[in-house]
């Protein structure tokens, strides 16, 4: 009976291998007008499953030799605040929230400049050989080493060049990221009283559920989860009544100011507060929101089978995209970061996900489903956006300054592309989604919301379309204000660790003093990059995101050159290849793009460029009153963003270059610095 068992269980894989190779060849190859949505979403399934089922295990037990009865940090260092050993569900819940930002929803929104095809192919391909497999590897190394973070793990096991280096690298990284993901919270929520208030009430919600959980009911987890789903709901509809009552409306109309500020402040206070009283509540809530939604879109696809309206390939794969600038080659693989491998997660893994878990054998749940999940976000996020009429994606996604201030130059310019809109299908969209105007609402999120409220209400309704774009806001809201919180948080413990080496004091996590310091040092950096975003005229991304993307991607790429060189100092070289393969790819990408970010001559492209053209503007007087008064920042912000890019890919080399050293100096049988890893404690 068992054999019969395992020969069935073997033709149940072969098959899902089948089906997914029919379905990915079908993806790659159909170069009709459409093509159903169904094939994209059987192929990502097949692909996660076979990823999952096979690869993530044989690395588990082969290259991690993971010790289910092994005391992790959590159990040894438990101090209530920080380390505290969590049930794995609720850690799942956390992790997922925290590495679930903005990335996996808004990269694939954009790239879909390009087309449904090369995006699609990279989410799946990158996230099973690359950006899973980073996860659970950082995760498992820190969970090894009481739960450092990345720059301390590759100061204890390369030494102090590279070790300071990628703790500097990763600090600067971090605050560009949290500013990006802050960005496109404020465009969303920019001038949308529902939307505003409902993301406001997400924060109540969470802290009752915290101390629900930790003094009114320990322990009763679904009690919590179903109290706290209920009220988000809620929340969804008392922000339709917010946006009907005219004062109360006026309270929560913000603009884009004013909500960085509350993103700047809410960071701040989600950084000092317990985990147990906002953080660890508001993840495994949002959590829940965000798994539910995911299922749902998935089952509206699958009901209603929708046609991707999109083409495979666009003619802007030469660079001329409107909605950010930069051939396919490099740019489509940093401006899907998250979707496919993610630096960020990095951090997370190595920051507050290591110190809640209580056993070593969750690892592979956590960190490669975590980022498998994920993926999967980033495959529902580019058929929701490519479900769009091209020309009503390119009406929201490109800003004013590349399509024109009105809605009839930017009609005109859309369909001179090749991609019809009119300025009444327009209104009549910003009508029905119960909004003023959707021209020029760049950042990804409304376009994505759009498409997502367009499946929901094709599926469950389609007289509750106002409803579903702004519950589609909130739920991108959730995604990326879980992931600021989380985000500061380990930026903060970065920062302490390095402080700490300048007074001791300063590195003391439990110390108030040293937590409220570090904290708004934190808040500060990354607040600051939040503001360019604010001021600049074409709406932020086309300044941030690339800048982001090349971070992110060289974080990854330091992440993966740490883990590989550990590999090799604990005799597993045979293995190296699961880490150096991603981490040569993420190389050659991000020194390609921060190449072309320096050196092009085309103001879309290269920052010293823009920075150029906007200065002889300024110069001629050719900007008007408004713009001139912003355009020094402007400029100066662009080559600010060159010197970090320069900075940040010269860090990458430094810790490669340091990595290569002590394995030469391992080769020769010379004396490296010994492993870092904790000795066993049962």
């Amino acid at each position: 009976m068992p054999i019969v068992r395992a020969w069935m269980l073997r033709l149940l894989w072969i098959l899902v291998a089948l089906i997914g190779a029919f379905a990915l060849s079908g993806v790659a190859l159909h170069r009709a007008e459409t093509i159903s949505a169904m094939w994209i979403v059987v192929a990502a399934v097949c692909v996660y499953a076979i990823g999952y089922r096979f690869y993530s295990k044989w690395i588990a037990t082969q290259v991690f030799v993971v010790d289910a009865q092994r005391a992790t940090p959590a159990i040894r260092l438990n101090n209530g605040r920080d380390f505290i050993p969590t049930h794995r569900w609720i850690v799942f819940g956390h992790h997922f929230a925290a590495i679930a930002g903005p990335g996996p929803l808004i990269g694939p929104t954009l790239a879909a400049q390009f087309g449904y095809l090369p995006g699609t192919l990279w989410i799946l391909v990158g996230a099973v050989l690359g950006g899973c497999v980073q996860d659970m590897t950082i995760l498992f190394l820190s969970t090894r080493r009481n739960g450092r973070s990345l720059g301390q793990m590759a100061r204890d096991e390369l030494g102090p060049v590279g070790g300071y280096a990628a703790m500097m690298g990763t600090l600067i990284i971090m605050l560009i990221l949290i500013a990006v993901l802050g960005l496109v919270v404020v465009n969303a929520m920019r001038h949308s009283p529902w939307a505003t208030s409902t993301v406001f009430a997400t924060i109540p919600i969470a802290v009752l559920i915290g101390i629900y959980l930790r003094n009114i009911r320990p322990g009763r987890v679904l009690e919590a989860s179903l109290i706290g789903t209920t009220l988000l709901l809620l929340a969804v509809f008392g922000g339709s009544w917010v946006d009907s009552h005219p004062l109360i409306r006026a309270w929560f109309d913000f603009d884009s100011e004013s909500l960085a500020g509350f993103v700047i402040g809410y960071g701040f206070i989600a950084a000092v507060l317990p985990v147990w009283m906002l953080l660890a509540p508001r993840d495994y809530l949002s959590t829940f929101l965000k798994l539910g939604t995911v299922l749902l879109l998935a089952i509206a696809v699958i009901l209603m089978q929708p046609d991707i309206k999109m083409p495979a390939l666009t003619q802007f794969i030469d660079g001329s995209g409107p909605v950010f600038g930069g051939a396919l080659f490099p740019f489509l693989f940093i401006t899907i970061a998250c979707g496919a491998i993610s630096g960020f997660h990095a951090l997370v893994s190595s920051g507050t996900t290591p110190k809640l878990i209580g056993n070593e054998a969750e690892v592979r749940l956590i960190g490669y489903g975590g980022m498998m999940l994920e993926s999967g976000v980033a495959i529902m996020a580019m058929i929701a956006a490519t479900l769009l009429d091209p020309g009503v994606y390119f009406a929201i996604n490109a800003g004013p300054g590349i399509v024109g201030a009105t809605a009839e130059a930017a009609v005109t310019t859309i369909t001179g592309w090749g991609f019809p809109v009119t300025a009444a299908q327009m209104h009549t969209l910003a009508h029905a989604m119960g909004e003023s105007t959707l021209f020029g609402r760049t950042g990804g999120a409304p376009s994505l919301a759009v498409g997502m409220a367009s499946i929901f209400s094709s599926a469950f309704g389609e007289s509750m379309l106002a409803l579903w774009y702004h519950f589609a806001i909130m739920f991108e809201a959730v995604f990326i204000l879980t992931t600021v919180d989380a985000g500061t948080r380990v930026g903060r413990f970065m920062l302490q660790d390095f402080l700490s080496h300048v007074w001791k004091p300063l590195g003391e996590t439990s110390s108030y003093p040293s937590i409220l310091i570090s904290s708004a040092l934190v808040v500060a950096g990354w607040g600051y990059f939040l503001y360019i975003g604010v001021v600049d005229p074409n709406g932020g991304i086309n300044i941030l995101w690339p800048l982001f993307g090349i971070a992110n991607q060289l974080l990854a790429g330091i992440a993966l050159c740490v883990a590989t060189g550990i590999f090799i100092k604990q005799g597993k070289a045979r293995y190296a290849w699961v880490t150096a393969v991603p981490m040569l790819w993420l190389t050659i990408v991000t020194t390609t793009a921060t190449w072309q970010k320096i050196m092009s001559s085309d103001p879309r492209v290269g920052f010293l460029a823009a920075a150029d053209q906007l200065a002889d503007k300024l110069a001629s007087g050719a900007l008007s009153a408004e713009q001139a008064a912003v355009a020094p920042q402007l400029i100066f912000n662009q080559r600010l963003d060159a010197v970090l890019t320069m900075l940040l890919t010269g860090i990458l080399w430094i810790v490669i270059v340091d990595t290569g050293r002590v394995l030469c100096r391992l080769a020769r049988k010379l004396p490296v610095l010994p492993s870092s890893e904790v000795p066993l404690s049962p």
